[in-house]
């Protein structure tokens, strides 16, 4: 399989689009058309983890973390970043980061987190803001069908766990052939009605392109109408965070001593316990604490996170529990996301999950 095969797979899974302004997820180093030898999985990039690569012969490093954030004028080999890019070219080893795109994703990072806690009913925490349309053609009902196909096949008509969503009205439509067209139905020059479908549907907007290519490819019209509208409704299903049940309730202390087991936390910080029962969490992986006040909002016992700052601590002991398990912690099974995505589509490939513990952070 080749490499840009994988990274297709990725992509659908979580569309860079989605990622944060802030961010650079994608391809950050190589070619994607060579075959892929092997693939390793990590959450960073370092000189050691390409050094693994290389034991392995895998030619391609998937990371989290994205090892390229800024620009740079000159490749030299000052600091870890550009030695990386530079062992990388040298090796012909392939780098691609799913950063804040799969973390906004539909079963990426933090559902990944809320799965190794134990919960159930999981919904985003932060759902995404002016991210719809609603895309409306007209069509004549025989090719109808055609067309809903077409334009579910380039992403449209999803609704949380429901596909193939549209809302379709008979009606009447009306156009006069001008010289030099040739009409799919009707005479140039005189006045034709047709029996039309009036279809709608959802699209997310990073999808605009595919879905005006897949009405232009599939309607029979010369000339098609459609309209595509903003929408003010939220995305419930991609956004940052999520919330989400216990099966049943547990003592702070309790929850607190599992999260620490099961994320291996060399030092889980929190606030002052309260004596609460825990049974509704909110978390988010990595530096999540911007969320804090919609955890409060959910109605959340407690939120977990990557990284909280001093003064966030302050006030909150009456409104919620809050725990700060580490960044590389909170993120460190990310790799099986990666994992599960690859082997659906490659179930021969090589994969390694990276035995490299990159976190910067010690504990004494």
């Amino acid at each position: 399989m080749k490499i840009k095969e994988i990274v297709s797979a990725l992509e659908r899974f979580a569309p860079l689009p989605l990622q944060d302004g802030f961010d650079n997820a994608g391809l950050q180093i190589g070619l994607t058309e060579a075959e892929a030898t092997g693939a390793l999985l990590c959450l960073d990039v370092t000189e050691p983890v390409i050094d693994e690569a290389i034991a392995h012969g895998c030619n391609l490093i998937i990371s989290h973390h994205p090892l390229i954030f800024k620009g740079y004028k000159s490749i030299t080999g000052k600091d870890y970043v550009e030695r990386c890019i530079l062992k990388a070219i040298r090796n012909d080893i392939v780098i691609y980061s799913a950063h804040t795109n799969l973390d906004n994703a539909a079963g990426g990072v933090n559902f990944k987190i809320a799965e190794k806690i134990g919960l159930k009913n999981v919904q985003i925490l932060e759902p995404k803001e002016n991210s719809l349309l609603k895309l409306v053609t007209f069509v004549p009902s025989a090719q109808a069908d055609t067309v809903r196909k077409a334009l579910f096949n380039a992403g449209c008509g999803t609704i949380g766990n429901y596909d193939s969503c549209s809302y379709n009205t008979k009606g009447e439509g009306t156009f006069r052939a001008g010289e030099g067209t040739n009409p799919f139905c009707g005479s140039i020059g005189e006045l034709h009605h047709e029996e039309e479908v009036r279809i709608e549907t959802i699209v997310p907007a990073f999808r605009k392109a595919e879905a005006t290519r897949a009405v232009l490819a599939a309607h029979p019209y010369e000339e098609p109408a459609f309209d595509l509208y903003p929408l003010q409704n939220t995305w419930a299903q991609v956004g940052s965070g999520v919330v989400g049940e216990l099966d049943s309730c547990e003592s702070e202390l309790e929850f607190l001593k599992r999260i620490k087991k099961t994320f291996e936390v060399g030092c889980l910080k929190h606030n002052k316990l309260s004596g609460r029962e825990i049974k509704k969490v909110a978390l988010c992986g990595g530096a999540g604490s911007f969320l804090l006040p919609q955890a409060i909002r959910s109605g959340a016992d407690v939120f977990i996170t990557g990284e909280i700052k001093y003064h966030d601590y302050f006030g909150h002991e009456e409104e919620i529990l809050m725990a700060e398990i580490g960044h590389y912690e909170s993120e460190q099974y990310t790799k099986e996301i990666f994992y599960s995505i690859i082997r659906e589509v490659c179930p021969n490939l090589v994969l390694q999950q990276s035995k490299v513990n990159t976190n910067p952070i010690k504990y004494l």
